[in-house]
């Protein structure tokens, strides 16, 4: 069985997951920012949670409500950026109840893994003061492996 075969059935390997999660701490420490950065597989489950020193007990909840969303509505609404998801929010009179639901959080922060133009996995990041700071260290985090992925 390929690493591919069944979006599902991806398993990102851990070695880049906890190295794109720890690129997006290092980066919001550099900006000043106490971070946490979660991946999240596609089912749902967090598979690598990293807390910056000094970051509140908060952004482990809100890295993971992020990177949850992208992996489990990006698929459906064809986006694979939490911000996609907040700008949704605001332009659809149906998306505000899809936030309401358990573990979906419309705020940026959250970027896709994709691999053959699918997503299979996310890195969210919580902490910054702004989500769209968050969601620059989730890109740094996913940028730093990108070129590894496994196909």
């Amino acid at each position: 069985m390929s690493t591919t075969e069944g979006t599902y059935g991806y398993n990102l390997p851990l070695e880049l997951a906890v190295e794109a999660a720890k690129e997006a701490v290092r980066i919001g420490a550099l900006n000043h920012h106490q971070v946490t950065a979660t991946v999240v597989n596609l089912s749902g489950v967090p598979q690598v949670v990293l807390r910056g020193d000094g970051a509140t007990i908060h952004t482990g909840t809100s890295s993971f409500q992020k990177a949850y969303t992208v992996v489990t509505l990006g698929p459906i609404f064809q986006f694979d950026k939490s911000s996609n998801f907040f700008e949704l929010v605001k332009s659809s009179p149906f998306a505000p109840e899809l936030a309401r639901l358990p573990n979906v959080m419309a705020l940026p922060g959250a970027v896709a893994f994709k691999v053959n133009g699918q997503v299979v996995a996310a890195l969210g990041v919580g902490g910054a003061p702004g989500g769209d700071k968050d969601e620059i260290y989730a890109q740094a985090g996913i940028d730093k492996v990108v070129g590894r992925l496994p196909h």
